[in-house]
């Protein structure tokens, strides 16, 4: 076996590992596995930041209905 197909295996093996260990396999395996899929999970959701908006979407809408109750309480 070459090195290539090896990784391809380990990284198929992996991948199976992560996906389905929780429901296929024994019990410290199936907590390994969760374990790995939420470290993984983590990493790749902290790789992109929260968009934050630099203003609020609804402030204008809420100004307009603010000064429709105003001039309607008049």
């Amino acid at each position: 076996m070459d090195r290539k197909s090896a990784i391809t295996y380990l990284l198929i093996l992996f991948l199976l590992f992560v996906t389905l260990g929780d429901r296929l396999l024994p019990k410290p395996l199936s907590t390994a596995s969760v374990q790995t899929r939420t470290s993984l999970n983590n990493f790749f959701i902290g790789l992109f930041p929260q968009r934050v908006p630099k203003l609020n979407p609804n402030e204008r809408t809420e100004k307009a209905l603010e000064q429709e109750e105003k001039e309607a309480g008049n």
